[in-house]
């Protein structure tokens, strides 16, 4: 295999996993047709939406079918990232049901990966870090060090740092812990490959990669300026 388009991972395999959210948007575009009106719409939301925005009813329900699609592609998304990283020499995705999502025996590291800082409710915070203690308190793992990792960042400047999340039920966060932290995407693709631009590379071949397989070659859309701008206003550290 070749490594034309990226450093760290084959052509064939980025390929693959592109093909893969295109797959899963193209499911969601005909799922939104189909299941509209699966749960009901409010109508009152849709009138004050659709006169504050002065656009037709009929404009307004292709925006909700919209918004239905791009909380699929948002799951999917992570999942691609969850994948890209697995392909990189030395790390693996581990099987859907496993207590994490990546592994590198030769990095000594266990990660959990989410696409977006807010995916995942506080509540739900205290039961990583639990099941990354537990995992790093194993006699297997125990020279390893455990990740949460938020692709989409909350914070403005890279983090790499205890993960101290707190319990919902008794107001107190998990004690800090050096081998547990929580790291962002930008920050984690770098420990995983090596690369410290890696993540601003895998952004900027993206739409060139789409094209080739949705055949999709307008340029003016490929190279369009806002990409980088919603990329930097993301990562503004990029």
């Amino acid at each position: 295999m070749t490594k034309t388009l990226l450093p760290f991972i084959d052509d064939e395999d980025l390929t693959n996993e592109v093909r893969k959210v295109l797959d899963v948007a193209q499911i969601a575009v005909s799922a939104a047709e189909n299941k509209i009106f699966s749960n009901i719409i409010d109508p009152f939301s849709a009138v004050f939406d659709s006169q504050r925005q002065g656009i037709a009813p009929s404009e307004w329900l292709q925006q909700e079918k919209a918004r239905q699609i791009q909380k699929t592609l948002q799951n999917a998304v992570g999942n691609f990232h969850q994948s890209i990283l697995g392909h990189v020499d030395g790390w693996t995705n581990l099987a859907v049901g496993q207590v994490v999502d990546l592994r590198s025996d030769d990095n000594k590291v266990l990660a959990e990966i989410k696409n977006k800082y807010n995916t995942t409710k506080g509540n739900h915070k205290k039961t990583i870090y639990d099941d990354l203690l537990s995992l790093i308190n194993h006699e297997d793992f125990h020279d390893y060090k455990g990740y949460y990792v938020e692709i989409i960042p909350k914070s403005k400047n890279p983090y790499n740092k205890p993960f101290t999340p707190s319990d919902n039920e008794t107001g107190i966060r998990r004690p800090e812990n050096q081998n547990i932290r929580v790291i962002d995407g930008r920050s984690f693709y770098e420990l995983v490959t090596g690369h410290s631009n890696a993540l601003d590379m895998l952004y900027e071949v993206l739409p060139r990669a789409i094209a080739v397989i949705t055949g999709n070659n307008d340029s003016k859309i490929t190279v369009d300026p806002l990409y980088r701008e919603l990329y930097k206003k993301a990562y503004p550290y990029s």
